[in-house]
């Protein structure tokens, strides 16, 4: 009998769930049933999901920006099949391949001047990782600074450098160097972590992953300045920000800023391939392949594979072409400002904010008396109850798939694909406008769904049951 994956398909999707308890993470099968998202999507185009039914879902979360071109986009398939008809040697690892030489090229045609030294590996961690080790090997200093609030990935380093207790209980001790975090705009902490001059590198997520967080003044600017001044590098972690996602190529593009290393993955891949990648001044890259003897002292097994250097160039490509920035820093002005015009409506709505197309909506304690009631009753039990609520019912009543933005936060937030026009936007507003209109009547069926998570919530704490996941 030979091996047929499309009737395999055919004949087992559905089991999907079934699958994953078993064999996989079963408490993540678990916290998706409590918060309806176990869905079973059958396939995917653009913007949208399908079920077994071919029901369509808006998908505003996109793989946590990893289909800023959208899903299953013609051009990243044309080039798996190219590589694939073209029958290319691969990972020979003695060689260097073409594919991985016209990847960097491209990237380098797209980033500022001074950074033109690119390092490709599988993930956005891994990135963050190697960054981490040029940083040291480029200074000959061990500490690191980061942000508050910063979600940077969640391999050893990269968790020690966020430092975030939801992630890192358990996986104790961490890494030595990097317990500095300094809040955003502290720019005297920062200052006073600098001047010891032991810092090998300050690393910033332009806009925060988290909460689409950023620097209400010339923060970012002047700590640039002072790192220049102490021998420090900059790291901006370009990971969910890059290509296109807040309306330029570039995150750290907005306060024009000349960061000494940026890492990217997620949208590198074409949404098919795991593609990371490092890019530095050279200058800092060769201190870490300093001799011959040191040409592979970092190096990744399949981190220069022709299918992912394929979807890399797919997808830059498809980035140019379509116009996806331009587009994005468009349709995100839009969708912000119709969003923001909630506020008049739902005093829920505490805050809309981001860049491009990567946006939070912070909720606030209600005005309204009743709803006050059941607000502080969810809030008693765990902050992030109340946008979850909303998330869910996004999903259930209007097919849109949306996310929690972080651990014990009111905040929901949005990644749309970079393809989204005024139809997309005219859906999700008015799915959101909906749900928080049901919200206002308490009690009601919103609230249901919130008592749910409450049970779920208080059972968790037991050790009974798992908490709904949050996103990275």
């Amino acid at each position: 009998m030979g091996f047929d994956l499309k009737e395999i398909v055919a004949a087992r999707l559905g089991e999907n769930y079934q699958l994953h308890e078993q064999h996989l993470n079963r408490t993540l099968v678990a916290a998706q049933r409590v918060i309806g998202f176990d869905k079973v999507y059958a396939r995917a185009e653009g913007a949208y999901l399908y079920d077994m039914d071919d029901v369509p879902y808006l998908d505003f979360l996109s793989g946590y920006s990893v289909y800023n071109i959208g899903r299953n986009h013609p051009v990243a398939q044309q080039a798996i099949r190219d590589v694939l008809d073209l029958d290319l040697p691969n990972m020979v690892q003695m060689d260097c391949s073409l594919l991985s030489g016209l990847l960097a090229e491209a990237i380098t045609k797209r980033t500022p001047a001074h950074l033109d030294a690119v390092f490709f590996c599988n993930s956005g961690t891994e990135a963050m990782e190697g960054a981490l080790k040029f940083a040291r090997a480029a200074t000959g200093r061990k500490r690191f600074i980061s942000i508050e609030g910063a979600f940077h990935g969640l391999s050893l380093g990269a968790l020690s450098l966020m430092g975030c207790e939801s992630f890192t209980e358990g996986f104790g001790p961490l890494m030595d160097g990097f317990e500095t975090r300094v809040a955003l705009d502290d720019i005297s902490a920062l200052e006073h972590e600098l001047a010891k001059r032991d810092v090998a590198a300050f690393v910033i997520e332009p806009l925060q992953g988290k909460g689409c967080k950023s620097p209400k003044g010339d923060f970012y600017m002047r700590a640039q300045e002072l790192c220049r001044r102490h021998g420090t590098l900059l790291i901006a972690d370009e990971i969910q920000t890059g290509l296109g996602r807040t309306g330029k190529m570039f995150g750290f593009q907005h306060w024009k800023l000349e960061p000494d290393i940026i890492t990217l993955a997620k949208t590198l891949s074409g949404g098919y391939v795991p593609c990371g990648a490092i890019i530095a001044r050279r200058s800092v890259y060769q201190k870490t392949f300093s001799r011959m003897d040191r040409c592979v002292v970092h190096s990744t097994t399949f981190g220069r594979n022709n299918l992912a250097m394929a979807c890399g160039l797919a997808a830059l490509q498809v980035i140019d072409d379509e116009k996806l920035i331009e587009n994005a820093e468009t349709m995100g002005a839009l969708l912000m400002q119709r969003i923001d015009a909630l506020r008049a409506k739902h005093s829920s709505i505490k805050e809309v904010r981001g860049k491009g197309l990567m946006i939070a909506i912070e909720f606030q304690e209600p005005t309204e008396f009743k709803l006050k009631l059941g607000w502080r009753l969810l809030h008693k039990v765990d902050k992030v109850l109340f946008a979850q609520m909303v998330v869910t019912q996004m999903l259930s009543k209007h097919r849109i798939l949306t996310q929690v933005a972080g651990h014990a936060m009111d905040v929901l937030k949005i990644l749309p694909p970079l393809i989204i026009r005024e139809r997309e936007i005219d859906m999700f507003v008015h799915a959101l406008d909906d749900v928080l209109t049901e919200c206002r009547r308490f009690p009601g069926p919103m609230w249901e769904i919130g008592n749910n998570f409450v049970r779920h919530a208080l059972r968790s704490r037991k050790g009974g049951e798992p908490r709904p996941p949050v996103p990275a």
